[in-house]
């Protein structure tokens, strides 16, 4: 009887087998099953290292060791051989033995860029997955393949490598490579209490965490989406953290609201990096999911870090904000909230407290309150949200920047010619690409007119901390920089009041080791940036993604440079000398005309390697995505 029914299993598996065979041959792909032999032919494996006796998901065992094994399967791992075959009789006992008791004995596999392919049990495996079993234990070889920096995958699996290593977790794999290292930050701080787990807190979470968002995840259709799971989670935390009181009614209320977000970021088929404004209203507001028609004044609400009496950035978006105000008096109504709390708890509950208000629009002008501004924009679709940040488009926040390197390669040349030591100095928040590239630039600069000099930078970590800021400037000083580039500028300063200046270059007095004269900064307008998105808004010429560019997906990275007036360059003609402000007039003239880039190669980094080739230049996504320093850089 039970031969009977594994037989009738044998005919279904079959028909399933000939139906995916026959949808990959119809689409010129092969049918069977992939084989490592045929995978590995051109690759240069470097080691093979014996895992060892772990679970793994079945649906992460993709093909075969052999390709003569590959040919008894379809793509889906279910048997495509004849009926009274040898083959069949034996898939049929082993389907029997499944039925009965189970099957028990763990099969061998090589894993290869985090896939498995079976050396013995493929028969085991194909019935496990006709009966839809998710994991079963393998002996695991791994094979390294030497590392290419030019194939991300192998990339990815080299960071994957270094995660399982320290972790000890199979299950967890991105499509980013940096998304494992943001994954461990989040895992260092994570303690646990009465895990159960005496060996790791990492297998506390991959357990009772991580398999339980997968689970609800998986459930609400997560599936549908071309994300891994480790993808959707990791995005799950850069919002929300770990759930560490897992609270399951609030996970699946979080990742049900999620879904959109994820979805969109699957389903992007180009980031619109746009890097001048519109010369009139135009339907170009796509990272905004609905827009509303005016039929009052419209509310906007600018919340701020801190206040602009004590702050020059706020105070740049301050200036913006009266600047709209006064242009469009008889239609919009502004409002600032400003010293909002940057923890990112009590930034979300602040800015939801100012959405439930009834805005319209709401401004987030700071970094650092990009997740909360996410997390409120889920809660409050109505609203328009916009966050002041760098290359980071969300479907349902509008992001809005300034191609800040421009600016800072003018100063860089301007701190080159008038540094003595030949050391300058450069205060930066943290290594993002958009800090990254300000300060490559800016050493591109010094280094345009003083080959000798050296950039020493040092980081304080923080958005705006006064005593970290005066930290990282007494370290620069004492390394012998008479000329630093910091945020610690003098808050009553004159150019502070005109332009709302937040950095400022100054000379040092090496005697007192204290600011000598202010010599130069970048400045921003964001008075222009504000007008288009509210004209835009007044107009109606922005509603929803799908009016604006019909069934494609983009989104819009507004990177806006000095060519539009949203950034510019303020120096000292008393303290900049003649000769140097003519070059940087020279510069910033060539630089709006597009004539010359900052980034012109050739560029070395510090490493040596060559990142611009000569008379090349960087692109935007280079730009983008920064993650090196030029090669007269130096970290302390």
């Amino acid at each position: 009887m039970r031969t009977v029914k594994a037989e009738e299993h044998y005919i279904n598996a079959r028909k399933l087998a000939l139906r995916e065979y026959a949808k990959n041959a119809s689409q010129g792909q092969s049918g069977y099953l992939p084989s490592l032999e045929g995978i590995l032919k051109n690759t240069e494996i470097l080691s093979e290292i014996n895992i060892g006796l772990i679970e793994i998901p079945l649906k992460k065992i993709v093909g075969t060791y052999t390709y003569l094994r590959s040919r008894s399967f379809s793509k889906n791992f279910m048997p495509i051989l004849n009926i009274d075959t040898e083959f069949q009789k034996k898939w049929c006992n082993l389907c029997s033995a499944h039925m009965e008791e189970g099957i028990r004995e763990p099969i061998k596999v090589y894993e290869y860029l985090n896939w498995y392919y079976v050396i013995e049990g493929n028969k085991r495996v194909s019935v496990l997955k006709y009966f839809d079993a998710y994991s079963f234990h393998a002996y695991v070889t791994r094979l390294i393949p030497k590392y290419d920096e030019s194939n991300l995958d192998i990339k990815i699996y080299y960071k994957f490598m270094n995660f399982n290593k320290i972790t000890g977790i199979f299950s967890i794999y991105f499509t980013k490579e940096e998304s494992f290292d943001e994954l461990l930050n989040i895992l260092n701080d994570y303690n646990p209490q009465n895990t159960g787990f005496e060996d790791s807190k990492y297998r506390f979470f991959e357990k009772n965490i991580y398999m339980t968002f997968r689970r609800i995840y998986l459930s609400m259709g997560g599936q549908k989406i071309p994300l891994t799971t480790g993808d959707a989670f990791i995005e799950y935390c850069k919002l929300y953290g770990i759930p560490d009181n897992l609270n399951e009614e609030i996970l699946s209320q979080r990742i049900k609201s999620l879904l959109p977000i994820l979805n969109s970021l699957a389903n992007i088929e180009e980031v619109e990096v746009q890097t001048s404004p519109p010369e009139k209203a135009q339907n170009f507001l796509t990272t905004i999911s609905t827009l509303v028609m005016p039929k009052k004044n419209i509310k906007v609400a600018f919340i701020n870090a801190s206040s602009p009496d004590t702050s020059g950035w706020t105070y740049s978006h301050e200036l913006g904000r009266q600047f709209i105000q006064d242009l469009y008096s008889e239609q919009i109504l502004t409002q600032s909230f400003n010293n909002t709390p940057i923890d990112e708890t009590t930034s979300y509950d602040a800015i939801k407290n100012i959405a439930a208000r009834g805005f319209d629009v709401i401004f987030t002008t700071s970094p650092i309150f990009l997740h909360a501004t996410i997390k409120c924009a889920l809660e409050f679709p109505e609203i328009k949200f916009f966050n002041c940040s760098e290359y980071q488009p969300y479907i349902n926040v509008g992001n809005y920047f300034g191609r800040t390197y421009e600016p800072r390669f003018l100063t860089g040349i301007i701190a080159g010619a008038i540094t003595k030591t030949n050391i300058i100095g450069y205060v930066a928040t943290s290594p993002t690409p958009e800090v990254i590239s300000s300060i490559n630039a800016f050493s591109l600069g010094a280094r345009l007119v003083n080959p000798y000099v050296k950039v020493l930078v040092s980081w304080t970590n923080e958005w705006y901390s006064k005593v970290k800021n005066d930290d990282a400037d007494d370290k620069i000083i004492n390394a012998g920089a008479d000329v630093v580039a910091n945020i610690t500028i003098d808050e009553y300063h004159p150019i502070t009041m005109e332009y709302g200046v937040y950095s400022m270059l100054t000379t040092i007095d090496l005697d007192t080791k204290k600011p000598l004269n202010y010599v130069a900064a970048p400045i921003w307008r964001w008075g222009i940036f504000y007008e288009k998105i509210i004209d835009n808004i007044i107009s109606g010429s922005a509603k929803s993604v799908s009016d604006i560019l019909g069934s494609s997906n983009r989104l819009v990275n507004f990177w806006w440079g000095i060519d539009s007036g949203v950034l510019d360059i303020y120096y000292s003609k008393d303290f900049v000398p003649l000769d140097t402000q003519k070059l940087v007039e020279h510069m910033r003239k060539m630089i709006i005309s597009n004539i010359y880039h900052p980034f012109t190669g050739p560029i070395i980094d510090m490493n040596g390697n060559i990142k611009v080739e000569k008379d090349d230049y960087a692109s935007i996504e280079q730009l983008l995505n920064m993650d090196w320093f030029v090669e007269n850089i130096e970290i302390i």
